[in-house]
């Protein structure tokens, strides 16, 4: 008896089995002492209630499985750009053979960071046990997502027994951080002692002898640059792609410094702000390379590829502002990757003495260096336009951002 009483107590919590024990216990009593039909009948209802009770403990939410569908605008439920809303569709499959009016599901999803939400509705599930649970995330931010154990629960109308099943789905996805098309940089296309004098215009750089690839042809195109043999095999125009003359590589330097932002949009804005040039890189065919001065220091070495500019996108999902210490001391660590002859474009909400000692140790190695300072945009922007009138002065290339929105009238000389 002990042994089954220990496998009740571990489907139901002992303060509510105590409670059942007490009403079974007076209606039994109630039989010895009263006797009578109306006495036999309720004990005989309360014992099947109970029964029913402690039965769908045994079976039914205890051992529920559950396949999870994720949906999203862009048509990737395992990729989506920041501020977009994910929607998800649970499909709940609960075993047994006796029914449930309704089952409570909880959903809890996670954040890489720490952040949580839950996700709490009650679903009738079918004559099969079978129900589907339909809900859309809030607008999420960047970062790795993961739901973590899904909680099914039913409970009887009276409260008194409370049934919980947990089970794993995998579902994990990935925010990337919020970019903004940046048509041109004023950086490439001036010869200034500002921009550097080994500067080229992007737009005009010439083509060079050497082959790089075949695309489809367009209209206007010399019979000299027709690909006979892509031609042939596709059925369709090809035009051979020539490399075109080679400009300064770029290395973008992401502070990722704990103490230099004030709160988190602001380094959400610099993440962004190295987001969408990574992006004018890609489409430029620009060498521009990364470097992260977070927790740790992080290098990639400029490229023209769209794969490896992938990988350092992905990168910056995850990144958090966990990095301590002086910018040069962090900047030591990564210098073999550092092309000579590069631009080197600070991203930053420090100014200062600190900004120019990693400005001239840039230009110690060879390097053209230029800042791009993200304000808070509760800064005042006198203080902020007086920094870039310093840097000006020195010679140095400086542009202040308080918003993405002004990314791209800022970089192309507008603003």
């Amino acid at each position: 008896m002990r042994r089954y009483l220990s496998s009740v107590a571990a489907i139901i919590q002992p303060s509510k089995l105590a409670s059942i024990l007490v009403i079974w216990s007076i209606t039994l009593l109630y039989v010895l002492f009263q006797g009578g039909k109306t006495a036999f009948m309720l004990f005989i209802m309360v014992s099947v209630l109970i029964a029913y009770l402690i039965a769908g403990g045994l079976g039914g939410v205890r051992r529920a499985k559950g396949t999870r569908s994720l949906y999203s605008e862009q048509d990737k439920g395992d990729l989506l750009s920041a501020g977009g809303h994910l929607r998800v569709k649970l499909k709940v499959t609960i075993p047994g053979i006796l029914p449930l009016p309704y089952v409570v599901v909880r959903e809890v999803l996670k954040r890489h960071n720490g952040e949580s939400w839950v996700f709490e509705e009650s679903v009738i599930p079918s004559l099969r046990g079978i129900g589907e649970l339909k809900f859309q995330t809030p607008a999420l931010e960047r970062g790795t997502y993961m739901f973590s154990n899904t909680d099914i629960i039913s409970q009887d109308i009276f409260g008194l027994v409370e049934h919980k099943g947990t089970f794993l789905s995998e579902g994990q996805f990935q925010v990337l951080p919020r970019a903004i098309y940046v048509p041109r940089w004023q950086l490439y296309e001036r010869k200034s002692r500002l921009s550097g004098p080994q500067t080229s215009v992007v737009q005009s750089r010439r083509e060079t002898t050497q082959i790089n690839g075949v695309r489809d042809y367009v209209y206007g195109d010399r019979l000299t640059r027709i690909h006979w043999n892509a031609t042939a095999k596709t059925g369709s125009w090809k035009s051979k792609e020539f490399e075109h003359e080679s400009i300064p590589k770029t290395i973008l330097v992401l502070d990722g410094s704990t103490s230099a932002y004030m709160n988190t949009n602001q380094f959400e804005l610099a993440v962004s702000v190295t987001a969408s040039l990574l992006g004018f890189g890609i489409r430029e065919r620009i060498g521009i390379g990364l470097c992260c001065l977070d927790k740790t220091t992080k290098v990639f070495a400029p490229v023209e590829g769209a794969a490896e500019r992938q990988k350092m996108i992905q990168y910056l999902i995850d990144l958090n502002a966990e990095g301590r210490g002086p910018l040069i001391s962090r900047l030591e660590k990564g210098y073999r990757m550092f092309p000579k002859g590069s631009y080197f474009v600070l991203i930053s909400p420090q100014r200062g003495q600190p900004v120019l000692d990693a400005l001239r140790w840039a230009d110690s190695r060879g390097m053209t260096a230029s800042h791009i300072h993200v304000r808070n945009s509760a800064e005042i922007n006198s203080s902020g336009n007086d920094w870039i009138d310093v840097l000006r002065s020195r010679g140095i290339t400086g542009y202040g951002i308080s918003s993405l929105q002004e990314l791209p009238s800022v970089l192309g000389g507008e603003g």
